[in-house]
């Protein structure tokens, strides 16, 4: 029996031709949406039945991987994939976790320039966020508050925005010395 030709190499698209799909995408579904018309309104209803049939199909890879931990982890790593699972709202980790994800992944970096970040809460669609930065902050690059807001919104994108605590406030500190004088009075008696 002869051997099966292999299979022929998929093409795998990088990130920039990804973004430039994406940007095409959203020009011609603005055109599209602006454009009047039976042909334009059936063509937006076919892009919004494929996109619900896209979303029923990832739905159902979500259910058949469920089983293997590292398949969905591989999953979810991937970024486009972990979009499109949640514009179709079917990721299986809640925003609150992807987010904290993004903090860890973003914590050795920000503290190697005196700066971390953490997150407060999720609420109506937007991350509080409390970062702390040491130093000046004129290290040359982007301010920590941009690189956190972008981080967090490319792990959750269906947030709104990120709004930013202010800092918790320093703990009161009292020296030892202090705790352990003996008080004196007015007239210096003990």
């Amino acid at each position: 029996m002869p051997d099966p030709s292999p299979a022929p190499a998929v093409r795998r698209l990088d990130g920039d031709a990804v973004a430039g799909r994406l940007g095409r995408l959203d020009e011609a579904l603005g055109t599209l949406e602006r454009t009047p018309g039976a042909t334009a309104e059936t063509a937006l209803d076919a892009v919004t039945l494929l996109t619900e049939v896209y979303g029923e199909a990832l739905a159902r890879v979500m259910d058949g991987a469920s089983g293997d931990a590292r398949l969905v982890e591989a999953l979810l790593g991937d970024e486009l994939v972990g979009h499109l699972l949640v514009l179709h709202g079917v990721h299986p980790e809640p925003v609150e976790g992807r987010v904290a994800r993004a903090l860890d992944a973003l914590r050795p970096g920000l503290r190697r320039n005196g700066a971390d970040a953490e997150l407060v809460e999720v609420r109506e669609r937007t991350a509080e966020v409390r970062v702390t930065a040491g130093g000046c902050g004129c290290g040359g690059g982007e301010p920590v508050e941009d690189v956190v807001r972008e981080a967090v919104l490319a792990a959750a994108p269906e947030l709104t925005g990120v709004v930013l605590a202010a800092p918790a406030a320093p703990a009161a500190f009292v020296p030892v010395e202090a705790l352990l004088r003996t008080r004196t009075t007015v007239d210096g008696a003990p």
